[in-house]
């Protein structure tokens, strides 16, 4: 599915929710940032707030406005805030409230898949959603978002036309684990870390940060000299 010469995984932040958080990001080479906007989760800012903490990324760093079951008008506010905002659908919402509160903008749907991946029928639920980016793989624990806990991605299906985007329980210890799993699976692989780059909930770790953004270039190193052998062996 993916293709050999294309090593280079994209990264994105989340939960961020001070300037010095946001910075640090953009110094390690995050190609995007995310900002919570459902106020149950300890990483949740305002949409004001998001909009001021966007307004200090540079040209081509994303910022991604995060919603759980929002409503239409509470999703085109945050957006009026954040105006070159990706959007990420991460509750229970159908294909058709997606693409209603998206409104054209591009947006990724997330996809909560149980520990041991067991029930979850991902390539239906991709197709699904074909109107999205990407799916979202993250881990289904009690409410929404991962917990910090990360499924069993061996049980992922083998191919899976869609661009993925692996959370749930990632850090430096394990991200270049799960993009050698992963990326073979899906057409383009990208990542997303929260609380494995965390001093404390909604804290960022500079140090962390720079340690997951090293471990996922190892990852795509060792993928291309993969490809490389591979291709010098034919």
């Amino acid at each position: 599915m993916t293709n050999p010469l294309d090593h280079r995984t994209r990264i994105k932040i989340c939960g961020l929710t001070r300037e010095q958080d946001v910075d640090a990001a953009v110094a390690a080479g995050a190609d995007a940032v995310g900002f919570v906007q459902y106020d149950k989760s300890p990483r949740y800012v305002s949409a004001q707030r998001a909009g001021e903490l966007a307004r200090r990324l540079p040209p081509f760093v994303t910022p991604v406005l995060l919603f759980v079951n929002a409503g239409v008008d509470a999703v085109q506010a945050a957006c009026n805030e954040v105006p070159a905002a990706m959007l990420q659908f991460h509750g229970d919402e159908t294909v058709q409230e997606c693409i209603d509160a998206a409104r054209g903008r591009p947006y990724m749907r997330a996809a909560r898949i149980p520990l041991d991946g067991a029930g979850f029928d991902l390539v239906k639920f991709a197709t699904d959603y074909s109107h999205a980016q990407a799916i979202l793989v993250d881990a289904h624990v009690e409410g929404y978002g991962g917990g910090g806990k990360a499924f069993d991605w061996s049980l992922l299906p083998t191919s899976v036309d869609s661009h993925l985007v692996l959370s749930g329980g990632l850090t430096p210890a394990n991200v270049t684990d799960g993009i050698v799993q992963v990326r073979p699976r899906c057409r383009t692989l990208a990542v997303d870390v929260s609380s494995g780059v965390e001093a404390s909930k909604g804290i960022k770790d500079a140090a962390k940060i720079n340690q997951f953004v090293a471990a996922v270039r190892a990852a795509d190193a060792l993928l291309a000299r993969s490809t490389n052998a591979l291709l010098s062996a034919t």
